[in-house]
């Protein structure tokens, strides 16, 4: 493992029952790089990045993220952990249904000490940048798809992560829509030197990425 490398995960395993959906899986990443998971729907993408990402605890294997053992923390230490260090999107958004585009965004600093104008002041920057400065009051029901994933992105970031762990970002989004999530996600490894781990089954999505990645029936394949 080189000096860069802030994300393992080693011979990593994930059984359901009888079925193993990741199979003595061994990947790494470095700092600040872009890696794309790639493959077919029930090839293992999803199930890895959990794994990797401290959202699920393998059947076998070990995961460190910058320096912290993931598989021997205790659920309490892992939320805190994701909480101070990691950032998530997923392809069904998880907005609130009933709050505002800001308050979904400064939902994960509740838990932090802070006053709650820093906190809508962290969101309401935030959602400027992804171009939402117009949409801050409004719920996700009155919100465009593309609009929906930009909040998440932002509500990704507002905890200054270190990754970003993105699982099917583009899924639910029309193409064009889902062209321009990827633009801001590029610009933010390109300027901010985000690590991104992504997930999608568009090869063509992920080629701009630094690292692609391909899974088949849980395993990795060239």
């Amino acid at each position: 493992m080189s000096e860069s490398t802030f994300l393992s995960g080693t011979d990593l395993s994930k059984k359901y029952g009888d079925l193993e959906v990741v199979k003595g899986v061994s990947m790494s990443m470095d700092a600040g790089e872009f890696v794309c998971l790639v493959g077919k729907s029930g090839s293992g993408k999803t199930t890895l990045l959990s794994l990797l990402s401290g959202l699920e605890k393998p059947t076998q294997g070990k995961v460190n993220l910058e320096g912290t053992e993931l598989t021997t923390s205790s659920e309490d230490e892992l939320a805190l952990f994701r909480r101070n260090h990691v950032g998530f999107i997923f392809q069904s958004f998880n907005l609130i249904p009933t709050l505002s585009a800001w308050e979904n965004v400064a939902l994960p600093l509740f838990p932090i000490k802070m006053t709650g104008k820093e906190r809508q002041r962290r969101a309401t920057e935030l959602l400027g940048q992804m171009e939402l400065q117009h949409r801050l009051e409004h719920l996700p029901s009155a919100l465009s798809g593309g609009e929906k994933q930009r909040v998440a992105i932002a509500r990704a970031l507002v905890n200054h992560p270190k990754i970003i762990f993105a699982d099917e970002p583009t899924g639910n989004l029309d193409s064009d829509t889902g062209e321009a999530i990827m633009d801001i996600l590029n610009r933010l490894h390109r300027e901010k030197g985000m690590a991104i781990l992504m997930v999608t089954h568009d090869a063509e999505l992920a080629k701009t990425a630094n690292r692609l990645v391909r899974m088949k029936d849980g395993e990795i394949v060239p």
